[in-house]
């Protein structure tokens, strides 16, 4: 049996020793083959330097480079598809998720009842009212929209069988959201709940999460493009019966509609409608063509193997 353990690096240069040196206890807890690989994400201080060292140092460790930052789930993606082992563990390497989750996920995995995967939930979000706030109202929007229900609070921290693996890195799509794929990849999973530290602050600002809804909407959803739907047909609706209004008054009163406000009432608010529904529609289509392109998520640099010398 092998064990591969999988994390991604950028500004990680503090965590980088203590993290091999606390994985690499519990993995040897667990069995004496497995592999450390660290997949370097553009980090702009010294983090591929310490790896390169570790490698060099241990066997065991391979070190992924990439030849610039690509972005965390296209990095993480990027190792789990060179993972080797028969169980696979990914884990952020900022310590703010404990490698000894390893040792109580392997036990959750070994115990349940055919179980392909075992995850981290927080009971509560860590960091201050900002990231507590926005993070619940991210998930709210998700499973409120989507027709897939995200688990709330899930961390990046889980155990998983090579078969779950193989099916998770199968997914092709050019933007990549791993919280939905690993929903959509479907098999036995088991949430765990777990206490997630604070090392840093969190790079999920405001921009990054909105961005990332957007994203999660577009490949998930087909939420925006009814609504688009429902705004045209409710305006559609309206107009006409403002219309025949305006007509039955004419013929059966003599009475017309004076000044030109409503007039340029409607065209702006028509006007801002066809905008929106264009820019939704418009959000589509770059995804479409993105993926047309067909171009890697990543590239890789530099490989130092755990067999090379």
């Amino acid at each position: 049996m092998k064990l591969s353990i999988v994390t991604t690096l950028y500004k990680s240069s503090p965590y980088v020793d203590e993290f091999y040196e606390r994985i690499s206890k519990e993995a040897q807890k667990i069995t004496d083959n497995y592999e450390i690989i660290f997949v370097d994400d553009g980090s702009p201080d010294d983090s591929l330097q310490k790896c390169i060292t570790l490698h060099q140092q241990d066997k065991k460790v391979t070190v992924i480079e990439l030849s610039r930052n690509f972005g965390h789930h296209k990095a993480i993606m990027t190792g789990l598809s060179h993972a080797q082992g028969d169980f696979v563990f990914l884990i952020d390497v900022d310590l703010e998720e404990q490698p000894e989750l390893l040792g109580k996920f392997w036990e959750e995995l070994q115990n349940g009842e055919d179980l392909d995967v075992v995850y981290g939930v927080q009971r509560a979000r860590k960091g201050g009212w900002f990231e507590k706030v926005t993070g619940d109202l991210f998930y709210r929007l998700c499973n409120k929209i989507a027709h897939i229900k995200l688990p709330k609070n899930a961390i990046t921290c889980r155990l998983t069988t090579s078969q779950y693996n193989k099916a998770l890195i199968s997914h092709q799509e050019s933007e990549i959201f791993l919280l939905g794929l690993w929903v959509i990849s479907g098999f036995n999973q088991k949430g765990v709940y777990v206490k997630k530290y604070s090392t840093s602050d969190t790079t999920y600002n405001a921009r990054r999460k909105i961005s990332l809804l957007f994203n999660f909407l577009t490949s998930f959803s087909s939420f925006p493009l009814k609504i688009i739907f429902y705004i045209g047909f409710t305006i559609s609706f309206v107009s006409s019966t403002y219309i025949t209004w305006i007509v039955i008054q004419k013929i059966f009163f003599d009475v017309s509609l004076e000044g030109w406000t409503s007039l340029i009432v409607s065209i702006w608010f028509l006007g801002g409608v066809m905008l929106l529904s264009i820019g939704v529609i418009g959000i589509y289509i770059s995804k479409i063509f993105s993926e047309t392109k067909q171009r890697p998520n990543t590239i890789i640099r530099k490989k130092y193997e755990a067999c090379d010398e």
